[in-house]
């Protein structure tokens, strides 16, 4: 789906890249692969408020993005992992697209030897090939963004996640999005308040949208989250969690950036 934003030049790539990996390995081995794959900790259950009430916290290990370019330069996933599950992250969040955000494969599988709790493959996903990735690299989830998914691509693709016994977290960034999402059966849904043609964030947005997205869903809180006030705030609009990237990645530990933003410092 075209969405005249920066998503059209990413995904343009991210097509090239997938029909080279396919010629790599074809999908009817990378499914069976997938299917002998261990499930990792369930996603979803893992998105529950603190005792205290703060949201949840998916630490994001992202080293850079389309808007700020190299985030963190002494990007080490294993060390990061460990270090964010330790400080009370609930899932982590790992970025595998290169071009724009310096992601892998590669840090996912290693986050994923060095921590129990869920991981969601963070990219952009248009093809059940990818979800197939995801499970056999070590994921709980996937991200599926419903500003690049007709509703029935959508429906196809997290009924596959599904199958494979996958979660997926539902992005939104519109009361159309969440409408067309939690109609199709989202059981997460994220609403991130970056505008997608600029990349610019209005955090005010997930008050106004998170409060369409229905009771029975988790909701999750997504982009411009960087203060303990913010992230309490998100509870109050109705977040069960938030996913914190770049005020993690910036920090010079990152782990205790967290536990400042759970309150625990």
């Amino acid at each position: 789906m075209k969405t005249d934003s920066i998503l059209d030049k990413i995904c343009a790539q991210k097509f090239e890249e997938l029909e080279s990996e396919k010629r790599t390995i074809g999908f009817g081995e990378l499914y069976s692969m997938a299917m002998d794959s261990p499930a990792r900790a369930p996603f979803t259950a893992a998105l529950k408020r603190n005792a205290d009430g703060t949201p949840a916290v998916i630490a994001e290990l992202k080293k850079a993005s389309p808007s700020a370019g190299l985030i963190r330069a002494d990007f080490r996933p294993g060390e990061l992992a460990k270090s964010l599950a330790g400080a009370g992250a609930a899932a982590l969040s790992v970025l595998t697209e290169k071009n724009f955000f310096m992601g892998s494969a590669e840090n996912l599988k290693i986050a994923a030897d060095a921590v129990s709790i869920p991981i969601l493959r963070k990219d952009f996903i248009f093809d059940k090939y990818q979800i197939c990735q995801a499970k056999v690299w070590g994921a709980s989830a996937v991200l599926l963004i419903a500003a690049m998914l007709s509703r029935a691509e959508f429906e196809e693709l997290f009924g596959f996640a599904e199958s494979l016994g996958l979660d997926a977290l539902c992005e939104a960034h519109t009361e159309d999005e969440i409408s067309m999402l939690a109609s199709a059966g989202a059981k997460i849904i994220g609403v991130n308040c970056r505008n997608l043609k600029n990349f610019e964030t209005d955090f005010e947005r997930v008050g106004t949208l998170i409060k369409l997205v229905p009771q029975e869903c988790v909701k999750v809180s997504e982009s411009a989250i960087g203060s303990r006030e913010t992230l309490l705030r998100a509870g109050e609009y109705g977040a069960d969690a938030a996913l914190i990237g770049s005020e993690l990645m910036r920090a010079s530990s990152p782990a205790d950036r967290l536990s400042q933003l759970l309150g625990k410092k």
